[in-house]
């Protein structure tokens, strides 16, 4: 599933062909993906102004000009692509349609925006703008992992006391929102913390380290534009390069890349989830 960097490189991609255009016909296909799509979802779109573009945790918000917030979810496999429209050195011509083609805006300056979900996984729904916060969605959701709010003391006051692996920990939404498994193997090889380690366990000042490798991993990633795993691809149908730069995740009996480790890399099952680790350097 797409993570906060994949899903921030696609809100970007998205952002000159969408933001402050109208959506001069909106196409819907079928009537639900994950869950039906709202009543009159097609209607409710067409001759809206796309006023604001922005990502919630692992969630596209459109903020629109009829007082409504068009929520965007990739699932495991939706794509947003974009055609009839130059989105950096490239422009793609409108393709023929595609079998999992289930929502198709077509924008008043031209281009194309076309939501495909071969598993259908992936959601759209429409809220009023002015109570989004409160939607079941988003209202359960922690704090943006790269803004104010997250910070060493509120990490720290988060994980005291609590007797749950620590990659667990850093994957509950509740508390701090958008990472995933990728992400979370990265962090804490930086940091040198063993991902079985309980969150109790976790020292304030390995806490105030945790924060700011976190939003280091995470900018890194999105100036790769994501990590390219299966379906996902950018909003222009490009691959995203992190993957190139993983030091743990997806390594298993790999060489670790520390300098001077002999090491090799390890894997465990965490519910349900593969975690990656230097079994010598992260303790």
């Amino acid at each position: 599933m797409p993570e906060l960097p994949e899903v921030e490189t696609v809100r970007r991609g998205l952002l000159p062909v969408m933001e402050g255009q109208v959506i001069a016909r909106a196409q819907v296909n079928r009537p639900d993906l994950r869950w039906p799509f709202p009543p009159g979802m097609a209607d409710r779109l067409t001759g809206a102004k796309v006023n604001t573009l922005r990502r919630r945790s692992k969630y596209i918000l459109a903020d629109l000009s009829t007082g409504e917030t068009l929520l965007i979810h990739l699932g495991m496999s939706g794509r947003m692509l974009i055609s009839g429209a130059q989105v950096g050195g490239f422009h793609h011509d409108h393709p023929a349609p595609a079998k999992h083609d289930h929502v198709v805006l077509d924008m008043e300056g031209g281009g194309r925006v076309t939501f495909n979900d071969a598993r259908r996984f992936g959601a759209m729904d429409l809220m009023p703008t002015a109570t989004a916060e409160a939607h079941p969605l988003l209202s359960v959701l922690g704090p943006e992992p790269l803004g104010n709010d997250f910070h060493e003391d509120y990490l720290a006051s988060r994980l005291k006391g609590r007797a749950t692996p620590v990659k667990s920990a850093l994957l509950d939404q509740h508390l701090v929102a958008g990472l995933g498994n990728i992400y979370v193997c990265e962090v804490l090889f930086r940091a040198g913390i063993h991902p079985a380690r309980l969150a109790r366990d976790i020292s304030p000042a390995e806490a105030a380290r945790l924060v700011p490798l976190i939003r280091e991993v995470l900018a890194e990633a999105i100036e790769a534009g994501g990590s390219s795993l299966k379906d996902y691809r950018q909003a222009d149908g490009e691959l995203g390069y992190f993957q190139h730069s993983f030091r743990v995740y997806d390594r298993e009996g790999q060489p670790c890349t520390t300098p001077g480790c002999t090491a090799h890399l390890h894997r465990i099952v965490q519910s349900g989830r593969s975690s990656f680790f230097c079994p010598a350097c992260q303790k």
